[in-house]
């Protein structure tokens, strides 16, 4: 199943009556005359994002904070010029974009995420005309229009369901577990984790020729690579898509869990700006309930997801790093709704959505949507989306600070890796381009393979991408009945890709198309090598780990030389469709450095990167701060440590099983010397304030 993504303007809602708030002086900010707004054809009406310079915080937080003593709605900035220009053009709402997080506010004002609002006029506002005046401000730097992001592909379209019951059945016929390792019925049937190159699938004519065949191989690696290691719950992926079902008994176990909250409590217990989120934020509806069970919700989020990290229990499917079976093996899937039903979220919800992943504990964001890319087909529907970088960057500014944010502040510098990967689909329009917001060099693009490395009949390809992976070909393959929602118990079906999925609101597996499918496989495996990154203790740039993921990969441009060619049918719906030839030679160089390669990933993360650093602490007068000294060596656990402070009169330290326990004395600082029984030793240094959490944040 292709997933062409559309952002579609929606009706904005029907607007309130202003009130007036009071009204602070400010330093007068010289004008630079504006600039040219770039507002999309499908922006919401009478919305706005807009971002104030720097010099405007401390009015803006005044305001903010008389506002939280009035219900918390702001109608005014408490900057003159700005709501001189809002109150012409019918400004009724105005608000930061951001919740206050105050682990995390600190490092929001440096990225200067806290000067973003978003303002709502009268729905009649000419918006180009309102960018135009506020663009004009000298205390405004950016202005940019809202969209909402909304599905593209049809939900009724053909999809294939199979239940666990068919799946062990059919499990049973075949001679042994494709990996050798699993026992999950439907492992025999993800050919993209470990292909034999004999699939029923493959299609020949009547003389035996290969019409459409599989390569032994064309794969990621998964059988080499789980000799190594099958996952690690402190590695956490971030599914922004539809809601996932944290209930399906595939991935229940590997849902990350926020133990500081309960769903409907009402409560933010954790403070971190939003409310009983316990397995993450639906971001659609502006709550912590995360929703599966609307007609249009065919669990796609949740497909995704069990290719990521569907437990290895026997049961069901594998996921590439779902774990070995025992608790707490795999990694964990962070919930970002940002699809509900018919629903997508505006632009200012899809930011929330990737800061709320960073600041609550993600380093790889999974997105298997974007915009079209420069060279959709207008004839069916699909308006071009931005063309170059700088074009996306102009247009879409809070998206690129926002991703920008992602990728310096996910993780830590004393983890498994220091900042954040965003990995993105390159698109389903058989397009020479890479869609945006994937396209940007900072983030990693997936285009999709059939099973015998060709490129897939609908991939995105070009400059932009920077890996592929598998992602089914039914158009290749040709082999899905007829009828649409099939629910497949006898038959064997095309080669795509397996997974978990709902059906009518319940657990089901089933088989979909698409970058879409291609994209977990890359977020799969990079989960799975950082996972084996903590086994082995290595620490990484996020930069670092990024070439070290398109480094491993089974090159591709071999099997695109020598004049081949691939024929398929691109309107499979129609029996009478006649067949496409693809010369394959225009993919070289195009389908990135190839097919992730998990095996080979694993390997090279040995001896790369950095040794793990115990960290420096942060800790209050008469407060205790703990750290787990076995995370940050090889066989830890086994270990034994001795801890000295330098000056006992600032803090003092114990240790034993494995925890270092420091307690800030008075103010000041010191350092603490880590002695290992393996011979190695480390020195950190210890600050003390009179009020500080654990982080050092006031």
């Amino acid at each position: 199943m292709k997933k062409r993504f559309l952002y579609i303007a929606l009706i904005a809602l029907t607007l309130g009556a202003c009130t007036e708030q009071d009204i602070v002086e400010q330093p007068s900010i010289p004008t630079d005359g504006g600039t040219e707004v770039r507002l999309p054809a499908d922006v919401n009406s009478g919305e706005l994002l807009i971002k104030f310079k720097p010099e405007m915080t401390d009015i803006l937080d005044r305001t903010m904070t008389r506002a939280a003593g009035n219900g918390g709605v702001m109608t005014r900035s408490g900057i003159p010029s700005t709501d001189e220009v809002l109150e012409i053009l019918g400004g009724y709402h105005f608000e930061r974009i951001f919740p206050v997080d105050s682990k995390n506010e600190e490092r929001t004002r440096i990225a200067g995420l806290h000067l973003w609002y978003q303002v709502k006029f009268d729905e009649g506002t000419d918006l180009q005309e309102a960018a135009r005046r506020l663009s004009q401000l000298g205390e405004i730097s950016k202005v940019q229009g809202n969209s909402r992001i909304k599905r593209a592909y049809n939900p009724k379209s053909r999809r294939s369901y199979v239940s666990q019951a068919a799946l062990q059945q059919r499990a049973a016929t075949r001679s042994g577990v494709a990996a050798g390792r699993f026992s999950d019925p439907g492992l025999a049937y993800q050919w993209h984790y470990t292909n034999s190159g004999n699939n029923a699938f493959d299609k020949t004519n009547s003389t035996g020729e290969t019409l459409a065949g599989s390569i032994a191989g064309c794969d990621v690696g998964c059988y080499e690579a789980w000799q190594k290691c099958t996952g690690d719950p402190s590695v956490i992926v971030a599914v922004l898509d539809d809601g996932v079902m944290y209930t399906h008994p595939d991935l229940a176990g590997n849902i990350w869990v926020n133990d500081k909250e309960e769903l409907y409590a009402g409560t933010d217990a954790d403070g971190n700006g939003y409310k009983d989120d316990r397995y993450g934020y639906n971001f659609v509806h502006n709550t912590a309930a995360i929703s599966w069970t609307d007609v249009s919700d065919i669990g796609h989020g949740t497909h995704v997801s069990g290719t990521i990290a569907a437990m290895n229990n026997g049961y069901g499917v594998c996921g590439i790093a779902g774990g070995d079976g025992t608790k707490d093996s795999g990694v964990k899937i962070m919930i970002c709704q940002v699809f509900a039903g018919e629903n997508g979220v505006s632009l200012n919800g899809e930011a929330q959505a990737i800061k709320y992943a960073a600041d609550n504990g993600a380093v790889i964001l999974q997105c298997s949507w974007g915009y079209n890319s420069s060279e959709a087909n207008e004839v069916e529907g699909y308006a071009p989306g931005p063309a170059t970088e700088k074009e996306w960057a102009d247009t879409y500014p809070l998206e690129k600070e926002i991703l920008d944010y992602f990728i310096n502040n996910a993780g830590s510098p004393n983890g498994v890796i220091d900042g954040g990967i965003a990995i993105f689909a390159s698109g389903n329009e058989y397009a020479g381009s890479a869609s945006y917001p994937g396209a940007y060099s900072k983030c990693v693009t997936v285009s999709a393979v059939a099973a015998d490395f060709t490129p897939a009949s609908y991939t995105n390809f070009g400059p932009e991408v920077d890996i592929s992976a598998p992602g089914g070909d039914t158009e290749y393959y040709n082999a899905i009945g007829e009828e649409d929602n099939e629910f497949w118990e006898n038959n064997e079906v095309s080669g795509s890709i397996l997974s978990t999925m709902i059906r009518n609101g319940s657990p089901a597996y089933g088989y979909m198309d698409g970058t879409s499918m291609a994209c977990p496989h890359v977020s799969g495996v990079a989960a799975l090598g950082l996972s084996y990154a903590v086994q082995q203790r290595r620490h990484f740039k996020a930069s670092e780990f990024v070439a070290l993921l398109k480094e491993s990969v089974k090159p591709v441009d071999n099997w695109y030389s020598g004049g081949k060619k691939k024929t398929y049918y691109r309107n499979h719906n129609s029996p009478a469709a006649a067949p496409s030839v693809m010369e394959l030679s225009k993919y070289i160089g195009k389908m990135g450095t190839g097919v992730v390669d998990a095996g080979k990933l694993l390997n090279n993360i040995e001896g790369s990167g950095s040794d793990m650093k115990v960290p420096n602490v942060y800790v209050a007068e008469g407060g205790t701060s703990t750290v787990n000294l076995a995370y940050y060596f090889v066989n830890g656990e086994t270990l034994t440590y001795t801890c000295t402070s330098d000056d006992a009169a600032v803090a003092t330290v114990t240790v034993g099983n494995n925890l270092m326990e420091v307690t800030g004395v008075k103010t000041g600082a010191t350092h603490i010397t880590v002695k290992v029984s393996n011979g190695s030793e480390q020195t950190i240094t210890v600050t003390v304030r009179k009020n500080a959490n654990d982080n050092g944040w006031m």
